[in-house]
């Protein structure tokens, strides 16, 4: 199917009922930008992100019981119906989101984050799409608990979904259909699951009603949102004539017009910050991202710093961390694992105080050189 058809076709499928677009008025995190907000809510904020200097970001999910990270389901090719188990003995007992938020304050984060979908499909808010979620699991909405939390104390939400990533889905497009040497869309398994029954590209417009849908249900539920990163980049360049992106972006700022949106450095140039892995500025040489870099490289940059190790290398590598982001004029994202029923360990929480004690005052964040 030729692109522009593919596009047509999956911009039909947003044809989902929507509840109305909520009331023009600034969230409490950006009420220093009320008069701005008026006018124009992305730009108010945009001016609220070029004020931040630390953002919080929670690394849970059902891969959390495993003791590894987001991805052990991909790096150790577990079976889908025995990932899904997972779901049984997912257990958020400890997720304590004010406590966090609280945290947050604390030490002078800006906003804070959770991924909302991660790869393995596992979902943190409630979702008609998929009974793979934390609802189903726990009885509870996660992602509403750290919306309400994060809005009563000012600070922004930015949650990060994976759009162009599924292992589990049925219809996502399987490694060797990409255009690129990307393997990230499915586990190396030794054969093709029976879950998995993709066959032709007009099969992923059923996957893009199903991110679509979810994306509605997000943007629509979860008032009110400061940002969020699609990801991975990776995964939208192997198969760029699959993904109506402009459509996706609509989506999301119908529902929520300050909504800030990443794909990465960029896919299509119509992002509103930039969002790093790591701590070196994203620098593509060629193709889509080369083109749409040169249209976001001057927008707000973020970086990624994961808190691991004990409390003193911790907090060395978050020093370190927001140095590195400082001289980049960037935002410092912490990544930060909850352990399996979703609370903080203590070390982990000792490394942020301590970090926020030690930390230089931020003399003003700029944008990306």
């Amino acid at each position: 199917m030729r692109r522009r058809t593919f596009i047509a076709a999956a911009s039909a499928l947003v044809g989902c009922s929507r509840p109305p677009r909520p009331e023009s008025s600034a969230p409490r995190y950006l009420e220093e930008w009320q008069a701005l907000y008026a006018g124009s809510p992305a730009r108010a904020a945009e001016e609220w992100f070029r004020s931040c200097d630390l953002g919080l970001s929670l690394e849970y999910g059902v891969f959390s019981q495993l003791g590894r990270g987001p991805s052990a389901q991909f790096d150790e090719r577990i079976p889908i119906a025995q990932y899904t188990q997972l779901r049984s003995t997912f257990d958020p007992s400890g997720f304590d989101a004010e406590r966090l938020a609280d945290l947050a304050v604390a030490c002078g984060m800006g906003y804070i984050g959770l991924t909302a979908r991660g790869a393995d499909g596992f979902c943190l808010f409630r979702t008609v799409q998929t009974d793979f979620n934390c609802l189903e699991a726990s009885g509870r909405d996660l992602l509403d608990e750290l919306c309400r939390a994060c809005s009563e104390r000012g600070l922004g939400l930015v949650i990060s979904f994976s759009y162009a990533a599924d292992w589990r889905h049925a219809y996502f497009y399987p490694a060797e259909t990409a255009q690129t040497a990307w393997t990230g869309a499915r586990p190396g398994y030794e054969s093709t699951p029976a879950e998995y029954r993709f066959e032709k590209d007009e099969d992923f417009l059923l996957y893009i009603r199903h991110v679509h849908n979810q994306l509605q249900e997000i943007a629509y539920r979860y008032i009110p949102l400061a940002g969020i990163r699609l990801e991975p980049q990776q995964g939208y360049l192997a198969r760029p004539d699959l993904f109506p992106v402009g459509q996706t972006y609509s989506i999301i700022r119908e529902a929520q017009p300050g909504l800030l949106i990443a794909f990465g450095s960029g896919v299509n140039g119509d992002e509103d910050f930039v969002a790093a892995q790591g701590l070196e500025l994203p620098r593509p040489e060629a193709g889509l991202a080369a083109q749409a870099w040169v249209r976001n490289r001057d927008k707000p940059l973020e970086l990624t710093c994961r808190l691991a190790g004990d409390s003193a290398s911790g907090v060395r590598a978050l020093l370190d961390g927001q140095r590195a982001a400082a001289e980049q004029g960037a935002r410092l994202q912490i990544r930060m694992p909850l352990r399996a029923d979703g609370s903080l360990g203590r070390s982990a929480e000792g490394a942020l105080l301590e970090f926020a004690k030690r930390r230089p005052a931020p003399p003003g964040v700029g944008v990306a050189a």
